[in-house]
């Protein structure tokens, strides 16, 4: 990290087929950064319920973002720049990555330093879904039904001010989007 630069939280979000793993692990391969993927930390009921076709509700996703906040908060605590691919499609998802599960109980006693908000990048991938769709249907061993696409556009609330994000088209060339999100995270 250039000198002066604060600590980066980069979260590579959008809709399933959008590409968040392949650029979230190259732009953190290009910086020296750790990479996470959301995905991994979903809980085997979750991974159950998704493998059938079943939507996750909100129920399902708030312990497994509470769990990536968690992992942010400790990347951050040791002053590790670190990038998360996750979808994080409304703003309520966003919101408990930032704060974590003070984000839902607003009216909870706060632990002293707790309530901290981390401060977080999110790049959104957008793009149209033919493109997406054509993209799922060459991915092979991804749990992740075309049927689900759809719910997955019908649920995205694109990420506007205040929130800090940026949107970065995904019909751009992988360099071309590693080098925009680069850009965003080095231009502050």
């Amino acid at each position: 990290v250039p000198a002066g630069l604060a600590m980066v939280l980069v979260v590579v979000m959008g809709v399933s087929g959008s590409g968040k793993t392949t650029v979230g692990s190259r732009l953190a391969a290009k910086l020296g950064w750790k990479f996470y993927d959301a995905d991994d930390y979903h809980s085997s009921e979750n991974k159950k319920k998704m493998a059938s076709g079943i939507p996750l509700n909100d129920e399902d996703r708030i312990p497994w973002l509470c769990t990536l906040h968690d992992i942010l908060r400790r990347e951050e605590s040791s002053s590790q720049d670190a990038v998360l691919a996750c979808s994080a499609l409304k703003k309520m998802y966003r919101r408990v990555l930032v704060s974590g599960v003070s984000a839902i109980e607003s009216n909870q006693p706060e632990k002293p330093g707790e309530n901290v908000a981390l401060k977080i990048l999110f790049v959104h991938l957008d793009g149209p879904i033919e493109l997406i769709a054509r993209r799922l249907e060459k991915r092979r061993g991804h749990f992740m039904p075309l049927e689900l696409l759809k719910s997955q556009f019908d649920t995205l609330e694109p990420p506007k001010a205040p929130e800090n994000f940026i949107t970065v088209s995904l019909e751009k060339s992988l360099p071309e989007i590693v080098m925009e999100i680069e850009k965003a995270i080095f231009s502050g």
